[in-house]
This record gives structure tokens, C-alpha cells and sequence, in this order.
């Protein structure tokens, strides 16, 4: 999750496959719920831009203060802001 660049995000799914666990996102989600303050589980969302996490106002900020836009739960230009672990490792 550090990898993750700031003004970038990524998905639980993508995670998970990238770990070798392609069908295990609730996994992931699960094991980033208990994070430190300065970690940025914020870039991690759910498919398609959704953020699902709990503290949706929280990720909303940390996002806003990376310059990603969100409206309501969905993070704008989505596709172009996706960080692909699977590529850009």
C-alpha cells in the first residue's frame, strides 16, 4: 500500500491479484482496517472508483488533499488516476 503513489489509487481486487489471491478483496479490505494514522488506505478503494470504506469522510479529505476529486462515494476520472500493481511494479 505504501507503493501506491499520491494522486493514485487502487483496488482491493487489484491488490489481491497482485498478491497471487486474485478472488480475495474482502480479504485485503479486512486486513486494511486497522491501519496507522499516516497510512494510506485512503488510495485503496473499492471496484470501480467506490469508496467503501467505514470513514468515508476521513479517505474523502486525505483524497481531496492528494488533488483527487470525489463526489459522494465515487472517485472522479477513476480510470485515469488507477494504479495497476500488476504493471507498475
Amino acid at each position: 500500500i505504501n507503493l501506491i503513489p499520491k494522486g493514485r489509487v487502487t483496488t482491493y481486487g487489484a491488490i489481491a491479484k497482485a498478491v497471487g489471491f486474485p478472488n480475495h478483496s474482502r480479504q485485503v479490505g479486512n486486513a486494511l482496517r486497522n491501519y496507522e494514522i499516516d497510512f494510506p488506505a485512503h488510495r485503496v478503494c473499492g471496484a470501480c472508483g467506490y469508496i467503501t470504506a467505514s470513514c468515508l469522510d476521513e479517505f474523502v479529505n486525505k483524497l481531496k488533499s492528494e488533488n483527487i476529486e470525489v463526489k459522494g462515494v465515487k472517485i472522479q476520472n477513476f480510470k485515469q488516476i488507477f494504479w495497476d500493481p500488476l504493471t507498475e511494479l
